[in-house]
C-alpha cells in the first residue's frame, strides 16, 4: 500500500501580501490613535490643573479684597468697581505680578511657571452699600518661553501696550450685532482701525469671550471664512446691539489659543 505524501509548501504570495497589510492597517490605526490619545490626555490635564489655579486665583482676590484697618498698598479700590462694566482686577488692586503665575513658589522663576491667571470684576448690586463683587477668572497656559501678548493701555485706550513677560491677559473688544442675521452672530470692529493691529483675528473658532456689561460667557462657534469679522456663538446673544466683550488674544505674530478655561464665582467684597 503507497502512503500519501503531505503537503510541506510555505504561505502562498496572496496570503503573505493579505497579513502584510493587514499588520499595515493596524499600525496606522495604532499610529492614528495614539497623538489622539496624547492629545485629549493633554486636555483633560490641563483642565484639571485650572480648576486648582482657579481655586487658588478665587482665593487670592478675596484675600485682597478683605478691608484693612489701615491704608495699606494691597488694598482694592472698591470705588472703581462698576455694575454695568467689567473691570480688570489688576488695575484696582496694587499687588505683585507673581501672584499672577502659577504654581504659586515664590522660590520659582518667574518665566519657568506655566500657567497664568487674570480676574474682571463687576459689582453686582448698584446698591453702594452692597460688597457683592462678580468675578471672572481667565486661567491661561503658557504658550512659549519667548511669546509676548498685548494689553490695552490703562492710561491711552484703546492703545496697546506689549506685557512684560509671557503673560497672557484679556482684553477687550467692540462687537456689535448684526440686523437680519443669526441672534448668536456677531460683528467684531477695530477701536482703532489706524494703528495696525486687527482685532479681528483676536476671536477664533473655540475661543471663549464674556460680555463687558453682564459677564455673561459665550463660546465662539466658528469665525465665518468669508466675513472673517463675523462670529457665530453657542447661543444667542443677550447683550445689547453695540457693546464689547473679553477675550484673551492669540500671541503676538500669531500662535496657539493660551486660555484654558474661564470660571465665574460671587465673592463677598
Amino acid at each position: 500500500m503507497r502512503k500519501s505524501h503531505s503537503s510541506n509548501n510555505g504561505f502562498s504570495l496572496t496570503e503573505v501580501l493579505l497579513a502584510v497589510g493587514i499588520i499595515t492597517v493596524g499600525m496606522l490605526f495604532i499610529a492614528g490613535v495614539f497623538p489622539v490619545g496624547i492629545h485629549f490626555t493633554t486636555i483633560a490635564s490641563e483642565r484639571t490643573i485650572a480648576a486648582v489655579v482657579a481655586d487658588e486665583a478665587f482665593a487670592k482676590v478675596r484675600l485682597y479684597a478683605i478691608a484693612d484697618p489701615c491704608s495699606l498698598l494691597d488694598d482694592i479700590n472698591f470705588s472703581q468697581l462698576r455694575v454695568d462694566q467689567l473691570v480688570d482686577f489688576n488695575n484696582i488692586a496694587n499687588i505683585n505680578p507673581f501672584e499672577f503665575a502659577y504654581p504659586s513658589d515664590p522660590n520659582m522663576d518667574f518665566l519657568l511657571k506655566q500657567f497664568y491667571w487674570s480676574a474682571l470684576c463687576r459689582r453686582v448690586d448698584p446698591d453702594p452699600n452692597s460688597r457683592l463683587v462678580q468675578v471672572t477668572v481667565f486661567v491661561s497656559r503658557k504658550v512659549g518661553s519667548g511669546s509676548r501678548f498685548r494689553r490695552r493701555d490703562l492710561f491711552a485706550p484703546p492703545s496697546f501696550t506689549i506685557v512684560p513677560g509671557p503673560v497672557p491677559v484679556p482684553v477687550w473688544i467692540n462687537v456689535s450685532q448684526p440686523v437680519g442675521f443669526n441672534p448668536s452672530t456677531l460683528l467684531v470692529s477695530d477701536a482703532d482701525p489706524a494703528d495696525g493691529i486687527s482685532e479681528i483675528t483676536f476671536i477664533n473658532d473655540g475661543y471663549t469671550i464674556v460680555d463687558n456689561v453682564t459677564g455673561q460667557i459665550y463660546r465662539v462657534l466658528e469665525r465665518d471664512a468669508a466675513m472673517p469679522d463675523m462670529i457665530v456663538l453657542d447661543r444667542p446673544w443677550q447683550g445689547g446691539p453695540t457693546g464689547s466683550v473679553w477675550v484673551v488674544p492669540p500671541p503676538v505674530g500669531g500662535g496657539r489659543y493660551p486660555c484654558i478655561a474661564i470660571y465665574q464665582r460671587v465673592i463677598r467684597f
